[in-house]
């Protein structure tokens, strides 16, 4: 469903409380399921993506209980599992389907994972690859490239395997097989990636040893059931920090939002643009920091962003391509090749979709090249189904001289399912 966006040159006053984390609220579902006895999750994310998370474990026999923002997992345990007598549909998740797939792998049940249109595209090599050297069996298109993938659970061996990207993703559904796995599984990252799945670890009583970009865990072990409170995500704040400081005459208060470090470099840019930003630290919750975020209407100026900042805010640099657009000077971004194989290209997408609306932004092999600060007008923008895309393109019409139009206006529901209440009522 397309969506009309003028809003008349507005600015932006007021408080939100960010939703859940979409990585966390993935996470605990998972442990949770994996886990003994009930754990107990609040502030967990209601979006397509996590729904899409409890509805494997559901069809695995897993007792969940969803009541607002808050869940209730019981589980008997990964033994426990009925062998799902549906296909396990993963929606749009890239992070339901490559974490399904190392914890299935370790599992007692035979299962098949398939997600929408966008999944069947991206690339489960690099998940499935280490996983079949702790001796995963799958089966599936192009040698288990792409889903469906069909997993037969079997008992798995440790591995010392170095990560050939920085994936959060990859890193996660090693220490999920390997949790279940015969010895220590020793991951060495090559960038430091989000590290919620070690922290959850600890969380769910782990026996778990990072040192620098080695993890060690020691396998086979139990967790234990626990409550879990889930931070705002920064991805998702990451909007609207954007948007106070490009929109004239704002201020806004961002609360509960996730200060993991692995996942705060949308807040170094933005220092190292000048933005008028300043955090207030709450107390931590879940082995998560947490903190309340103020940002106001700031001259910014270009910066370069690369190498090991990249992997701390991979999902937030199509919004802080628009953020470039608005700063005086040059802002460069590479060594994000990841982008291509996102919900979609989000390199050659979110310079399409800026040039419609008069920016002056170049691609290149590993990201773009924005020049600013430019005068934004209104177009007719393609979210290609991906949720970042479309919130970009709606902050983007706070700026722009006439409207804007998106063409899918449900995508967002993926990780921000109430994005367009928030943004309606601190607009002025």
């Amino acid at each position: 469903m397309s969506k009309e966006l003028d809003y008349a040159q507005p600015s932006l006053q007021g408080t939100i409380r960010i939703p859940g984390d979409k990585s966390i609220s993935h996470r605990s579902i998972m442990f949770g399921a994996i886990a003994k006895g009930t754990t107990t999750v609040e502030g967990f994310l209601q979006s397509d993506d996590c729904l899409a998370t409890i509805d494997c474990f559901t069809k695995l026999g897993v007792k969940i209980l969803v009541e607002a923002e808050a869940v209730q997992i019981v589980s008997n345990g990964i033994d426990a599992w009925n062998e799902p007598s549906e296909i396990l549909y993963t929606g749009n998740s890239g992070t339901t389907t490559r974490l399904m797939l190392g914890i299935l792998a370790g599992s007692n049940v035979s299962s098949v994972l398939i997600g929408d249109e966008s999944i069947q595209k991206r690339p489960m090599k690099r998940v499935t690859v280490p996983l079949k050297q702790m001796g995963a069996h799958f089966i599936g298109r192009d040698d288990a490239r792409f889903t469906p993938i069909a997993v037969e659970g079997k008992k798995l061996q440790a591995i010392q395997y170095k990560m050939p990207v920085a994936s959060a993703q990859v890193k996660s559904a090693i220490l999920f097989a390997g949790l279940h796995a015969e010895g220590e599984t020793v991951v060495t990252e090559m960038e430091t990636s989000r590290d919620h799945t070690e922290r959850m670890l600890r969380h769910f009583g782990a026996n778990i040893a990072v040192e620098g970009k080695k993890i060690r865990l020691q396998g086979p072990q139990e967790l234990r059931s626990t409550h879990v409170v889930v931070p705002g995500d920064i991805s998702s704040a990451a909007f609207f920090l954007v948007a106070g400081a490009i929109v004239p005459n704002s201020k806004l208060v961002l609360q509960n939002v996730g200060l993991n470090p692995t996942r705060t470099g949308i807040m170094d840019v933005l220092q190292e643009m000048d933005a008028q930003v300043s955090i207030r630290p709450l107390n931590n919750v879940s082995h998560e920091e947490i903190g309340d975020i103020t940002i106001s209407t700031s001259e910014l100026i270009g910066t370069e962003i690369c190498g090991e900042l990249i992997p701390r805010l991979i999902d937030e640099i199509p919004i802080i391509a628009l953020l470039a657009t608005q700063a005086r000077g040059r802002t460069v971004i590479k060594d994000a090749e990841e982008l291509k194989v996102k919900e979609t290209n989000r390199i050659d997408a979110v310079v399409t979709e800026l040039k419609k609306l008069g920016a002056n932004i170049t691609a290149t092999d590993d990201g773009m090249i924005i020049e600013g600060p430019t005068l934004l007008h209104g177009a007719d923008l393609l979210t290609y189904g991906d949720h970042r895309i479309g919130m970009m393109a709606a902050i983007a019409s706070l700026v722009t001289s006439s409207a804007v139009t998106i063409d899918n206006e449900m995508c967002v529901g993926v990780s921000y399912p109430n994005f367009f209440e928030q943004l309606s009522s601190v607009i002025k």
